[in-house]
């Protein structure tokens, strides 16, 4: 900014406007109008706007035990930024290694392995909201050596075309410190149900209690650099475990089995955002909670999302409850209803289902299916569900549920297929669907591309 002095005049600013009455008595007496001597601007220059920046710094600590066979660890100091591994190196200062994203590759794999990793956050200058992302890319069988024939014909009656070890593996995703002391669970179950929910997105917390909304739910604090002056990492207080293990249970049935995964972790600037942007999927769907008819009662507030990821191999369908923790109504709770939710398919966009899989169906907190023929659930007769078929892939977790479906099912009719949702919490209380418009009551609550809403494989 600067400042106009009038010097041309012999006044400084001050001095005018000091002196302006006594000058404009004078001008009106001299009938010289409105004509100005005396005049005055403030200028803002070499003004700019300068873009703030968000930068993810994920500091990694894995480990590994095979027993005598192996043990693994990464270097200290190690971490992931834009996709690389980087090492803090003590005598050279910080230096990020342009090359291959970090890769854990464990060889020889047995029961009684396991392995455990800490991934900590800098995040540079913006709070920010987390989502922890993922994909199961491989689970192969890799031929068949006689005692794994034997032991998949003892439990299959067959030889499987996929491997065991993505069922076989536990794995538990929870909240933890820098140390690597668990907190709260995020999601556990086999490697495959796991990376079910990882394809669709979870959301983070930055405090590390999952028993809030997702909207607006606790960010991430921002630091200011990644790395203090000693070279040591400045992260937030707030980590995430990975834990894996091959309980010693397991048998021959996953010889020569191997599995490929991979997950990523995204932040979104919290400012002007609310956190529900999923940005590990490739189309979202969510409608509000709502009374039935007749009924005159407060609504509660509560959204349902259906997020949708197109896998190589499965179609994965994340559904989150998104309300709050001490709703009345909680459609996540299954002490509410008999049949809380149910995703109806209609593989080749006919008109008709083809079948379904539900959650709670017959009072159990457990996932069941049924091979539906277009006659929508509540008109089936009790005891008409079977468990789910060994290629669909369920979890429940918290308020968020997954339902993973093989990509071959839905190119039954080419890339055109059909979906539906819903969910109640039973008698007067309240119930979602997706699309909106009512329980399955025709085809515009099918969500097609055949209306406009999407559901064609990508």
């Amino acid at each position: 900014m600067s400042n106009n002095d009038n010097s041309d005049f012999g006044l400084s600013r001050r001095q005018m406007l000091g002196g302006l009455g006594i000058v404009g008595v004078a001008s009106a007496g001299a009938g010289l109008g409105t004509t100005a001597y005396f005049s005055d601007s403030e200028s803002f220059e070499e003004n700019t706007l300068t873009a703030g920046e968000l930068d993810l710094f994920v500091h990694v600590d894995y480990s590994e035990d095979q027993g005598s066979f192996a043990q693994y660890s990464t270097p200290p100091g190690t971490f992931i930024n834009g996709g690389v591994v980087g090492e803090t190196v003590e005598e050279d200062g910080i230096v990020i290694e342009k090359g291959t994203p970090l890769s854990i590759q464990v060889e020889d794999l047995k029961p009684g392995d396991s392995g455990e990793g800490d991934f900590c956050f800098s995040i540079v200058n913006n709070p920010a909201y987390m989502w922890m992302c993922g994909e199961l890319t491989a689970n192969d069988q890799n031929g068949t050596t006689g005692p794994e024939e034997t032991a998949l014909q003892e439990i299959y009656g067959e030889i499987p075309e996929d491997g065991q070890l993505a069922d076989a593996m536990q794995v538990t995703v929870s909240y933890c410190d820098a140390d690597g002391n668990d907190d709260e669970e995020i999601v556990s179950g086999s490697l495959a149900e796991v990376m079910a929910a990882l394809q669709t997105g979870v959301p983070l917390y930055g405090d590390g209690d999952p028993d809030q909304p997702v909207a607006n739910r606790p960010a991430f604090d921002g630091v200011e650099a990644p790395f203090d002056d000693n070279g040591d990492p400045v992260i937030d207080e707030t980590c995430v475990c990975f834990e894996w293990e091959v309980p010693t249970t397991v048998g021959n049935e996953i010889q020569t089995d191997s599995v490929e995964f991979d997950f990523e972790f995204y932040a979104e600037q919290e400012r002007h955002n609310d956190g529900t942007t999923n940005p590990c999927v490739d189309e979202s769907y969510a409608a509000d909670y709502v009374n039935p008819d007749g009924i005159n009662q407060p609504i509660p507030d509560g959204v349902a999302r259906v997020d949708v990821s197109y896998g190589d191999d499965q179609v994965v369908y994340g559904i989150t409850f998104d309300e709050p923790a001490d709703s009345q109504y909680s459609l996540a709770d299954p002490n509410f209803a008999v049949a809380n939710f149910s995703m109806p398919f209609d593989l080749d966009d006919s008109g008709n289902y083809d079948y379904q899989v539900a959650w709670n169906a017959e009072g159990g907190d457990d996932f069941l299916y049924s091979e539906v023929d277009g006659t929508p659930n509540w008109e089936k007769d009790v005891g008409s569900w079977s468990p789910v078929p060994s290629t669909i892939v369920t979890a429940k977790f918290g308020n968020q549920a997954v339902i993973a479906v093989p990509r071959s099912d839905l190119e039954t009719g080419g890339n055109d297929y059909a979906f539906g949702f819903n969910a109640s919490a039973g008698g007067e209380a309240p119930s979602v669907g997706i699309p909106v418009g009512g329980p399955y009551s025709g085809t515009d609550n099918f969500t097609s591309s055949e209306n406009g809403q999407g559901a064609t494989l990508q």
